[in-house]
C-alpha cells in the first residue's frame, strides 16, 4: 500500500481538488470552483518537474 501512495500521490491529490472543484460548481460558487480548477493541473506539473529533477 505504501508503495502505491508513493506512486500515485500527484494523481490522488490531484483527483480530490478536482472533486472539491467541482463541489464548489455543484453548490453554485463558480468563481471559488474556477480558481480551485487549476489546482489538479498545477500539481500534476509539479510533479512531474520534481520526479524529472530526482532521476538526474
Amino acid at each position: 500500500m505504501k508503495e502505491f501512495i508513493t506512486k500515485w500521490y500527484p494523481l490522488i491529490l490531484a483527483f480530490i481538488c478536482m472533486l472539491y472543484s467541482i463541489g464548489l460548481a455543484i453548490a453554485g460558487r463558480f468563481d471559488e470552483a474556477q480558481y480551485s480548477a487549476h489546482w489538479p493541473g498545477t500539481i500534476l506539473l509539479f510533479a512531474i518537474a520534481i520526479r524529472q529533477r530526482r532521476k538526474s
